[in-house]
């Protein structure tokens, strides 16, 4: 029988590379391995992450690995593809497409190649399904600037890619997601509450669709675990498409696997007010700052999110 690695709470991070994989229930440290054998029996596996943090993907591969080996059956299924790049993946893995001719094609994450490139690669050397599980991303921007009315002005067939409720919700999701807005935003008008709301109603429509393409998943391949990848935002404490893929599903076994940080000033595992985050925690080393200078920070997020002048969507206003 495969033991867990100690029988306390683990030891802090020494490496950007490395996690420290934790029963949140109980604190006992665990291997890939031993998780692996607790969920074998799991229908859906989703395992948070930090976009672009070294130790969340190396987990994450690890994992995948180890949950293959206890069940064959297996279907990945991603945050990081959206579904209207679907064929674009399916192309590459049935051999039709080269690497960076799915990447151009599915519009890959630019850090697909240092973080998801393992998943993807072992998903199609064993001949798994990957599933393109996000909403589009021109969908999801137009209703986050005119609100959730735009999924009307879709075609009939692009409609039908997406949930049929698309923004169904949570009390406890809304007000996860306030206290993330109003903790770097702060009291907001009338106008940026709208704005604000349109965003909500794009992070809505986003988990709901990653909720309804596991179901989707698990219902084409029966017998089959499914692996979700995310970031933890959409999983942790099981909210997000946790909670959506439960309001739709009741039946199916959920585990989820979340990310904590570990604080600098903090020895032992700081477990008791993470424990919510998830079934199982993983701790990492944070990662280094962006930026030190407020002014040069500002600058620099103007410019990561200023949209381009070609991207427009029914409803703007000239």
């Amino acid at each position: 029988m495969i033991q867990p690695i100690a029988n306390s709470a683990p030891a802090r991070p020494q490496t950007l590379y490395e996690a420290r994989l934790t029963d949140a229930g109980n604190g006992i440290e665990l291997s890939a391995e031993a998780l692996a054998q607790r969920l074998a029996g799991t229908d859906v596996v989703i395992i948070g992450e930090y976009h672009g943090h070294q130790a969340s993907h190396f987990l994450q591969s690890q994992i995948q690995a180890a949950l293959f080996r206890r069940r064959p059956l297996q279907v990945l299924s991603m945050e990081q593809f959206n579904l209207d790049n679907q064929a674009a993946v399916d192309a590459y893995l049935n051999g039709e497409t080269g690497e960076t001719e799915m990447i151009e094609d599915s519009h890959a994450w630019e850090n697909y190649r240092a973080s998801y490139r393992p998943l993807l690669e072992f998903a199609r050397q064993h001949s798994l399904p990957v599933i393109a599980a996000n909403a589009p991303a021109d969908v999801v921007r137009c209703v986050g600037r005119t609100g959730p009315e735009y999924l009307d002005s879709l075609a009939p067939v692009d409609r039908a890619q997406l949930p049929g409720s698309p923004f169904m919700d949570t009390p406890a999701y809304r007000e996860k997601f306030n206290d993330a807005i109003n903790s770097s935003h702060g009291a907001a008008d009338e106008t940026m509450q709208k704005r604000l709301d349109n965003t909500y109603k794009a992070q809505l429509l986003r988990d709901n669709t990653m909720a309804s393409r596991i179901l989707a998943a698990h219902n084409a391949y029966p017998g089959h675990q499914v692996i979700h990848t995310t970031g933890t935002f959409h999983s942790e404490e099981h909210l997000g498409t946790v909670a959506l893929l439960q309001q739709r599903a009741p039946e199916i076994s959920i585990a989820v696997i979340s990310p904590v940080v570990w604080p600098a000033d903090v020895e032992k595992a700081p477990l008791h007010e993470n424990r919510n985050k998830g079934d199982f925690l993983y701790f990492i080393q944070a990662l280094p700052e962006e930026f030190l200078d407020d002014d040069r920070e500002r600058k620099a997020m103007s410019a990561r999110f200023r949209r381009p002048i070609q991207e427009t969507c029914k409803g703007d206003t000239p």
